[in-house]
C-alpha cells in the first residue's frame, strides 16, 4: 500500500478515491502508535463520508490501544479544544473548504496544537511501516467501529471559551453568520446571540453535499448581498471546518485576513496584549500588511505557508497573535489553532469597543499592494525552481526595490509552481509576473 504524506494540513483528497477507508484505518493506528494515551477526539465535518471515514480512524485506533470518542458534527477548533481539555489526541475529518466529494483527515497533538515537525515526521514515518506491511485488503478494518462513545455535548465547552474571550456586551450589532452549510451550523449563531448580537444564519443546513457549494469563505458573494439587503453592520464567512474566517463589512466589500490581522493586531498592541508586539504571518500576506505593521512599530515574523507554521513560530517566539491571509487566525491566549468563530467575537468586540465601522477599521489598518499570483503547470514538481530561477527573481526584485515583492514556490500538493508578485502599481506587477512565468517553462 503507498505510503500516505501529511500536506500543510493533514491529508486531503477524493473520498473513497484519493483517501479511503484503509487510509484512515492506517492513520488511526499510526496516531495511537506515535501518542499513545486511552482516548482519542474524533470529530467531522457535514459530509457524507464523515462517519464512514470517523468509524475507521476509530477501528485503527482501537487496534493501538485507543478508545474514540465522538464529538460528531464538531469544527476543527472544538475538537482541539476537547482533545486539550482531556490530554487525549484530536482527530477531525474534514476537507475544510473542499467540495463535499474530498475529505481529509488532520491530526492534533495530546494539548491540543497541530503536529509539530517532529510529530507529523514520527506519524508519516509509522504509517510508511505499516503501509509497507500491510496490503490494502488488509489495511480495511474487517468491521468499522460504529458504537463510538458520544460526547456531542463537550462542544458547549469550547463555545463558552469563545465566549468568555471577551468582556464586551455586542448588542447593538447586527451580523449576518454564513455558516458554509458545516461544522459550525449548529453552534456559532447561538454562541454570537447569547453574547447580545443581533443575528442572522444563512447556509446552515447541510445535507452532507451542500457543504462550501457557492457559499462559506471562498465564496462571499451571497454573504455580501446579505448583509447589504439586511442592512447588518458586517458579515462573518466560515469555511467547511470553521477554522477560518472572512468578513464584509456594511456595504458589501470583503475583508480578507490580511486586513483583519492588521486592524487587531493594532488594537491589542494599543491594549497592550499583543505580545512583545509581535505578529506571525506567512509569505502569501500582502506587502501592505508588514508596511502597515512597521509603522505601528508592531515586529513581523513570516512563515512558510500553512497555519501549522504560524504555530509553530508563535510558540517558539512566545507570541500570541499570527495568521494567514486566507483566514486563519490564530488567538493563542485563547486556542491552539485557527478558530473562526472566535475571530468574528474578537473582530464584533473591536468594532463595539472603538464604535467604529469595518470599512473605516479596515482602510485605516493598511492598503493593500496589487497582487497578481499565477500557477505554471509541471511535468513533475519542482521544490527546487526558486534556486533554478534564482538570477531572474533577483532582476525583478531590484526593479521593484522596496514597493514590491516575489515569490516563487513549487505547490506542495499539485504539480505546479506558483508566482506571486506585489507591486505599487497593478500593471508593473502583472507584466512581471508574466516574465517569471516564462522563466518558469523554460526550466521545464
Amino acid at each position: 500500500m503507498a505510503a500516505i504524506k501529511f500536506g500543510t494540513d493533514g491529508v486531503r483528497g477524493r473520498a473513497h478515491d484519493v483517501i479511503t477507508t484503509a487510509h484512515a484505518f492506517l492513520i488511526g493506528r499510526a496516531a495511537a502508535d506515535v501518542f499513545g494515551g486511552t482516548h482519542a477526539v474524533i470529530g467531522r465535518d457535514t459530509r457524507e463520508s464523515g462517519p464512514t471515514f470517523s468509524a475507521a480512524l476509530a477501528a485503527g485506533l482501537a487496534e493501538g490501544g485507543v478508545q474514540a470518542l465522538d464529538l460528531g458534527v464538531a469544527p476543527t477548533p472544538a475538537v482541539a479544544y476537547v482533545a486539550r481539555e482531556r490530554a487525549s489526541i484530536g482527530v477531525v475529518v474534514s476537507a475544510s473548504h473542499n467540495p463535499w466529494q474530498d475529505n481529509g483527515i488532520k491530526l492534533f497533538a495530546v494539548d491540543g496544537s497541530k503536529l509539530s515537525d517532529a510529530e507529523q515526521l514520527a506519524v508519516e514515518t509509522r504509517l510508511s511501516e505499516l503501509s509497507d506491511a500491510t496490503s490494502p485488503s488488509t489495511a480495511s478494518p474487517d468491521h468499522l467501529v460504529t458504537d463510538l462513545e458520544p460526547i456531542e455535548s463537550e462542544v458547549g465547552a469550547w463555545v463558552a471559551s469563545i465566549r468568555s474571550s471577551i468582556d464586551v456586551d455586542l448588542s447593538g450589532l447586527k451580523v449576518v453568520v454564513d455558516c458554509a452549510n458545516g461544522a459550525a451550523s449548529y453552534v456559532v449563531a447561538p454562541a454570537l446571540a447569547d453574547l447580545g448580537a443581533e443575528v442572522v444564519a444563512i447556509f446552515n443546513e447541510p445535507d452532507g453535499r451542500n457543504i462550501n457549494e457557492g457559499c462559506g469563505s471562498t465564496h462571499p458573494q451571497v454573504l455580501a448581498e446579505r448583509v447589504v439587503s439586511e442592512q447588518a453592520d458586517l458579515g462573518l464567512a466560515l469555511d467547511g471546518d470553521a477554522d477560518r474566517l472572512l468578513a464584509v463589512d456594511a456595504d458589501g466589500a470583503v475583508v480578507d485576513g490580511d486586513h483583519l490581522m492588521a486592524m487587531l493586531a493594532i488594537d491589542m498592541a494599543e491594549r497592550g496584549v499583543l505580545a512583545d508586539s509581535r505578529l506571525v504571518v506567512t509569505v502569501m500576506s500582502n506587502l501592505g500588511l508588514l508596511q502597515a505593521m512597521r509603522r505601528a512599530n508592531i515586529t513581523v515574523e513570516v512563515t512558510p505557508v500553512g497555519d501549522r507554521n504560524v504555530l509553530i513560530a508563535l510558540e517558539q517566539l512566545d507570541a500570541n497573535f499570527g495568521g494567514e491571509q486566507s483566514g486563519h487566525l490564530i488567538f493563542a491566549d485563547h486556542a491552539g489553532t485557527g478558530d473562526g468563530a472566535l475571530s468574528g467575537i474578537q473582530l464584533m468586540a473591536l468594532l463595539k469597543r472603538s464604535g467604529r465601522t469595518l470599512a473605516d477599521l479596515a482602510s485605516s489598518a493598511m492598503v493593500s499592494f496589487p497582487q497578481v499570483l499565477q500557477n505554471v503547470a509541471v511535468a513533475e514538481k519542482m521544490p527546487d525552481i526558486a534556486h533554478k530561477i534564482a538570477d531572474e527573481i533577483t532582476q525583478v526584485e531590484s526593479r521593484l526595490g522596496d514597493d514590491g515583492r516575489v515569490l516563487v514556490r513549487a505547490s506542495g500538493t499539485e504539480r505546479v509552481v506558483r508566482v506571486m508578485v506585489e507591486a505599487a502599481d497593478a500593471d508593473v506587477a502583472q507584466a512581471m509576473c508574466d516574465e517569471l512565468c516564462e522563466a518558469v517553462r523554460a526550466c521545464v
